[in-house]
């Protein structure tokens, strides 16, 4: 029995299950590898044999478990939990939206999340972390929601390059705001760092709560795969083939606010990391959602704990800004994509 994929209403798929299946296992298995690189890297570097001790046998006694444990653990698992969430939003935004600039850096999500981030500085100093988060949820809303309102409005409707020029206006004003607000209420210290992005001060309390809300997203997320490689190939498509699509973009959007919204209230205003990822999973394993939202979870995650070993490792015993480095890698990549959308 043929299913709604395989129909012949449908354009045939060009999907590599071998390759992804390959990424999927060596991927994990380089995640594992990089967790404990990260968890050894530092102002003081420590032994493998040190970790793997700290880890499983676990000293209170030991300086090496005790940093170990409170510092290197939480802060590189965050790196992983934050590289597949701004993975997953975004390659569920490309997908939805068939723009392949879309990102939650790119489409005001991060700037929205950041405006609030910043009037909570401002006028809630001492707000809990969980209510930050929801907050940043709600930043994260208002930023999205701007973005689509502004971009629908110009005759023709929504395209790539209007959704990516709205996103850009929107962004800088609500950047501009966070930043007046910052100015005035002399809170630029707290707003500056993050705006760099980062996961040095991480704690387990932030990591127990930010987990739950990252994995049930991604699990979602996986759920809705098969229909948003539908909504991917048009609307008419997904239609024609049985799919609502009002439902599935609306579950979409509430996964990609999940995301984006708990990993900027942790890390900041990392940005492009679900711009990259998505195409280099596309790359190697096709066009189906079913695989490229589980790749780029994996890939997503060795991306952002790798780039956090660097940001170690650049300028020891200061650290670099992640942020810094993955737009050293982003910006390049997304002009090579503007490159390539000029003929359309």
């Amino acid at each position: 029995m043929s299913t709604p994929l395989q129909s012949k209403a449908a354009p045939k798929l060009r999907t590599r299950p071998f390759a992804a299946t390959l990424i999927l296992f060596a991927g994990l298995a380089a995640l594992l590898l990089s967790l404990g690189l990260s968890i050894s890297v530092g102002a003081a570097n420590i032994s493998f044999t040190t970790v793997w001790e700290a880890v499983f046998h676990f000293n209170p006694d030991l300086t090496p478990h005790q940093i170990i444990k409170e510092l290197r653990m939480p802060r590189a698992l965050a790196g992983a939990l934050i590289g597949a969430a701004f993975s997953v939003a975004g390659a569920i935004m490309q997908g939805m939206t068939r723009n392949p600039l879309a990102d939650s850096s790119l489409l005001g999500v991060n700037a929205g999340a950041g405006f609030v981030l910043a009037l909570c500085f401002a006028f809630f100093p001492g707000v809990s972390y969980l209510h930050l988060m929801f907050l940043s949820f709600a930043g994260a809303a208002v930023g999205l929601g701007l973005v689509y309102g502004i971009g629908s409005m110009a005759k023709g409707g929504l395209t790539p390059v209007r959704l990516t020029l709205a996103g850009a206006a929107v962004g800088a004003l609500l950047v501009a705001l966070a930043e007046g607000i910052a100015i005035y209420f002399r809170i630029g210290q707290d707003l500056a760092f993050w705006y760099a992005g980062g996961i040095a001060g991480v704690k387990w309390l932030q990591v127990k709560i930010i987990a739950p809300w990252v994995l049930g997203a991604i699990a979602a997320a996986i759920a809705l795969s098969r229909s948003i490689t539908l909504l991917s190939l048009g609307d008419d498509v997904a239609s024609g083939l049985g799919q609502r699509t009002g439902v599935v973009k609306a579950i979409g959007v509430v996964i990609v606010l999940m995301l984006a919204g708990a990993s900027v209230s942790m890390v900041g205003a990392v940005g492009f990391v679900g711009l990259i990822i998505p195409h280099v999973a596309r790359f190697f394993v096709g066009v189906d959602y079913r695989w490229i939202i589980p790749c780029s979870a994996v890939l997503g995650s060795l991306l952002m704990v790798l780039a956090d070993v660097g940001a170690r490792m650049i300028n020891p015993p200061a650290e670099t800004p992640i942020g810094l480095i993955i737009a050293v890698i982003g910006v390049p990549f997304f002009l090579y994509l503007i490159t390539r959308m000029r003929g359309d």
